[in-house]
């Protein structure tokens, strides 16, 4: 060996040195094809010399991506034999119209970067130590058909609009009839899309969170007979063909409505990710699916009141989302309004100066994949400002029943001088009381909470300055809120005092988030406030849930559902003429609204049976399983743990 030769010998002991060597580690999966979005493909790996309880499993769509643009991660010790090197873990994977591929890294205590975190401030995993790629590539039938199909309301009863995504932008047909066997109308499907350049910022508009958003169909089946089932299927002979799904259509002749209402529900990933997702949602999704057994051939729909999928620009989480409601949105109409998670950034043209509490909560996508994803009545919209398509599905409403129903929006304009403030007037007065006694006013900011009260105190000054006077004025039967991840019932309310005048408030964004303090002490999180309960709040509720809405031309009644069992744990009735009831242990009685007073959780008694026996009964006829794929468990447990010995517990914040 010559003297010469030594530098370049050393370099490459140097380089194999610090180079991973995974050639004794394998990943193989158990298929190589799903048929469709939810199912799962199990992952084995072997040959981990050492393992660590740090080691994790990388999961990547596109599979060209660089190794810190990651899906979601699972840590190798949520498999039981982990220790040995060897082991499995099953993922339910959603079609993102791009191969998954996986990869195993090493990452050590020495590494973990405290300046790398996820949404809760939990270190992210490092990826300088590959170990393993995964040999093969995950992908979906490109035949099955398309998917996160969802329906909803047009301006006409006669009509049901049908929104479903593809990968490609070829022509797309729904098909319906009466019956499975028969469907013989059919209607071409119109196609959008939104491009990355759309986006407003990062990380919506970077590739840490950009993935291709698919192609946006919608269609309309139109001269539907009135409270009749009908049977539908989306797609297209090359493209392949959905299951055939039904529906029952509006019915303006029946004074029944039927709602499944709630707010900030977001959806649940079977991995880890950047942003902060929701277990809870799987449970509200359950139990709602166990209500619509119930309700055999009435017709419903659900009311979704912003903060919708949480995806805050990490675009796959919207995917997520649409693929976990498909159950439900494939069967009633879905409707929504928008929130601070699906609008909000600095960038938007709408900031006043007292809008202190518009910040960053949208990740860049300032609307854009909210406002094209749906298309709710009306023709509502703002522009951006930038080339980025209108905001839409801002304000609008419609008549159900006994009901007419009013969707507003605490993210854009709408102090006097305003569309949407001459929108909500004109709509207000002209409500046919006849037809339907009762309406109810949707909106994600809360007009009154008694939670939170520091952030968002500007804007519901703005909300009592300009919209209650024309909620007073024009009776507003009930005002729903979210955003506070809690339930709250209030008196009926104006400028703060209880009385017979005014709406009835009830907050009930308590459907999937978690970034709401419970009205009790926690003993890991001492420093949270616990916030007094005025005589105002006569019912304050700290499980998750959902409201059921039923409402006759003589009654409309409120129930809060609790995700823990399922059961009924506070009930509001408003009769026709004003009069508002509520519940007290032994069951439904009148409330003298202007002694307030803290409500107890009650059981609905004799009273209360006839409205509900349907639901009770319905709920024995399903059984829902558990959802086994999507336990968060492991990957909080991991994440706690995953550490310099350090327990990191998720940090609640303001940020709802």
């Amino acid at each position: 060996m010559t003297i010469s030769q030594t530098p370049f010998i050393f370099l490459l002991l140097l380089f194999a040195f610090f180079t991973p060597t995974h050639q004794n580690v394998s990943v193989s999966l158990s298929k190589t094809t799903l048929s469709k979005s939810g199912d799962s493909v199990l992952i084995q790996w072997s040959g981990v010399d050492s393992p660590s309880k740090l080691d994790w499993l990388g999961i990547y769509s596109p599979p060209s991506s660089h190794h810190d643009n990651f899906i979601g991660y699972k840590f190798l010790s949520s498999s039981p034999t982990w220790k040995s090197g060897s082991g499995s873990i099953s993922l339910p994977l959603v079609n993102l119209r791009s191969n998954y591929s996986f990869r195993i890294f090493r990452w050590t205590e020495a590494e973990v970067d405290p300046n790398h975190l996820d949404q809760d401030h939990n270190p992210l995993p490092g990826t300088a130590h590959l170990l393993a790629t995964s040999d093969d590539e995950l992908t979906f039938e490109s035949d099955r058909g398309p998917d996160q199909i969802h329906l909803s309301y047009t301006d006409a009863d006669d009509e049901m609009r049908v929104m479903f995504l593809t990968s490609d932008a070829g022509e797309r047909t729904v098909r319906y009839g009466p019956s499975d066997d028969s469907l013989d109308d059919a209607a071409v499907a119109h196609v959008e899309r939104y491009e990355r350049e759309h986006m407003c910022d990062s990380p919506a508009n970077a590739s840490i969170g950009w993935r291709d958003p698919g192609f946006i169909h919608g269609a309309v089946m139109t001269r539907l007979k009135k409270g009749l089932r009908y049977y539908y299927k989306v797609g297209s002979d090359n493209g392949g063909w959905s299951k055939t799904h039904s529906f029952v259509s509006r019915n303006g002749d029946s004074d029944e409505t039927t709602a499944f209402m709630f707010g900030d529900m977001g959806t649940a990933t079977p991995y880890a990710t950047f942003s902060r997702t929701q277990d809870e949602s799987i449970s509200t999704v359950k139990w709602i699916l166990r209500d619509i057994e119930a309700l055999g051939d009435k017709p419903a729909f659900v009311s979704h009141i912003g903060d919708i999928s949480y995806a805050r620009g990490y675009s796959w989480l919207w995917d997520q989302f649409f693929s976990q409601i498909e159950p439900l949105a494939s069967k009633l109409p879905y409707h929504v309004c928008i929130g601070n998670h699906e609008y909000d950034w600095p960038l938007q043209p709408w900031k006043p100066e007292w809008a202190t509490m518009y910040g960053k909560d949208g990740g860049g996508e300032c609307g854009v994949p909210y406002s094209l994803k749906f298309n709710m009545p009306g023709n509502s919209s703002e522009p951006t400002g930038t080339g980025a398509p209108a905001t839409r599905n801002l304000y609008y409403s419609f008549d159900v029943g006994s009901v007419h129903f009013v969707y507003i929006s605490t993210e854009t304009n709408f102090v006097q001088g305003s569309k949407q403030i001459e929108f909500i007037k004109r709509d207000l007065e002209g409500v046919d009381r006849r037809k339907t006694p009762f309406v109810v006013v949707q909106g994600h900011r809360p007009m009154y909470t008694t939670s939170n009260e520091r952030g968002d105190a500007p804007l519901r000054e703005k909300m009592l300055e300009h919209l209650e006077p024309l909620f007073v004025k024009n009776n507003v039967t009930l005002a729903l809120w979210g955003h506070v991840h809690r339930y709250e019932r209030f008196c009926q309310l104006n400028n703060y005092s209880c009385g017979s005048v005014g709406p009835v408030h009830v907050v009930i964004g308590m459907a999937g988030q978690d970034w709401q303090p419970i009205w009790e002490p926690r003993p890991d999180h001492l420093t949270d406030p616990i916030y007094p309960q005025p005589e105002r709040s006569l019912y304050r509720g700290g499980e998750f849930g959902y409201t059921r809405l039923v409402a006759t031309k003589q009654k409309l009644t409120l129930s809060y559902v609790g995700n823990h069992d399922g059961k009924v744990h506070d009930t509001l009735e408003i009769l026709a003429s004003g009069q508002v009831l509520g519940v007290n242990g032994a069951g439904i009685k009148a409330v003298d609204s202007s002694s307030g007073g803290a409500g107890e959780p009650g059981v609905i008694g004799d009273s209360g049976e006839s409205t509900f026996s349907w639901f009770v009964k319905g709920a024995s006829l399903l059984v829902l399983g558990i959802f086994v794929g999507y336990v968060g468990g492991y990957v909080s447990y991991a994440r706690k743990k995953a550490g310099t010995g350090n327990n990191w517990t998720p940090v609640k914040s303001e940020d709802m």
